[in-house]
């Protein structure tokens, strides 16, 4: 589980060398000319140059994303293609524009082009728009951008991010929230949250369970998956007044309110209630400081018989490995929202053997960009 090298393990000099010899090499304007031009390196020049000019663009490709989704262009041309005059009028755009923007989505894989000139959705977009929740986090996005506008004044702490106040719960404003706040948490994250759900109940069984509890659970996504999954299994969620009250139509339209215990309390301050033999913490950790994880870490184990098990699914870092999702995206993000952060799971596991669980395991998910996954159990 350890994120870094054994103690005391350092790159031997020759390494060191190496590395040294490598990196004046690619730097070097005469080999990346001769690695171009040479059969046997042509093809790793073109990898990496095109991998380079990704990230130098990156910036507008996400912006050209977000201007299709703004649109609704691939709602529009799922199932039928149109011209960029067409479509120019529909956006109030000129047709100039438009035909810029859909040559720059077709490049992207997002439209593709049909005859007449006209265009339609990608498969790769219709897939978009199959997300749940995908197209609204795309939109959501503008608040990122704009905290991350100057990042190095951003990285020094400089800034005042804007998602630090779209988030008013993590810091305890619970009840005191705007409506129209909280209204905006919960369906972004109860959109997005079906994804997490399907590749945690793929990954983690919960057999053998009779009571689960699920902290943080917002609007019951997560907890209805897996009492439709596993029909004997009883529910309770915990989360913060209103939030919690919200799920109730989920589970009533389910057919599963009789089984299930709704129970508005701040894990931060509250205690947990008793009673289920399992717990789940799905996008929580993340959110909230070391020091509040520990606290909450050692509650749900207080919570819990002997035997009971717990399971985190939420993104995470690599590691000494990092990974695009966890330490290029999530990582920033939890940054901007001035609170948490993503960890490993060699670090989620020592914060559950630091709160007295043990049999920690992190099984292998299939998609780690949608969630990883950390388990333990208590045994004393």
């Amino acid at each position: 589980m350890s994120d870094t090298a054994l103690p005391g393990a350092r790159p031997s000099r020759r390494g060191f060398r190496f590395f040294a010899w490598r990196n004046r090499l690619a730097r070097s304007r005469a080999f990346q000319s001769f690695a171009a031009r040479t059969p046997v390196l042509r093809g790793i020049a073109k990898s990496e140059g095109a991998a380079l000019f990704d990230l130098v663009a990156g910036f507008c490709h996400s912006q050209v994303l977000r201007a299709v989704v703004e649109l609704g262009l691939l709602d529009i041309l799922l199932e039928e293609a149109r011209t960029p005059a067409a479509l120019a009028r529909m956006a109030r755009l000129s047709e100039d524009r438009m035909a810029l923007l859909l040559r720059a989505a077709t490049a992207l894989g997002l439209t593709e082009t049909a005859r007449g000139g006209a265009y339609r959705t990608s498969r790769r977009g219709a897939a978009l728009l199959g997300v749940p929740g995908l197209p609204e986090m795309i939109r959501h996005h503008d608040i990122l951008y704009r905290d991350l506008a100057d990042p190095v004044a951003f990285l020094r702490g400089e800034t005042e991010p804007a998602l630090a106040a779209f988030w008013p719960y993590v810091f305890g404003a619970g009840g005191a929230a705007e409506p129209d706040v909280k209204a905006r948490y919960s369906a972004l994250m109860a959109d997005s949250q079906a994804l997490v759900a399907e590749e945690t109940l793929r990954t983690v069984s919960f057999s053998g369970c009779r009571h689960l509890m699920d902290v943080g659970g917002g609007t019951g996504v997560f907890l209805s998956a897996v009492l439709s999954d596993y029909p004997s299994l009883a529910g309770t969620l915990v989360d913060l007044p209103g939030v919690a009250e919200a799920a109730r139509a989920r589970f009533d339209t389910a057919g599963q309110g009789g089984r299930v215990r709704l129970a508005s309390a701040d894990f931060r301050t509250d205690p947990l209630p008793g009673g289920a033999d399992a717990v789940s913490l799905v996008r929580v950790l993340y959110d909230h400081s070391d020091e509040t994880v520990a606290a909450l870490l050692a509650k749900v184990h207080s919570a819990l018989p002997p035997g009971g098990r717990l399971v985190v699914s939420e993104p995470m870092s690599g590691g000494a490995r990092p990974e695009r999702a966890g330490d290029a995206y999530f990582a920033l993000y939890c940054a901007a929202m001035g609170t948490g952060r993503a960890r490993s799971r060699a670090e989620i596991a020592a914060h559950l053997g630091q709160a007295g669980f043990d049999k920690i395991e992190a099984p292998t998910v299939r998609r780690p960009f949608v969630t990883g996954i950390v388990t333990a159990r208590k045994t004393v």
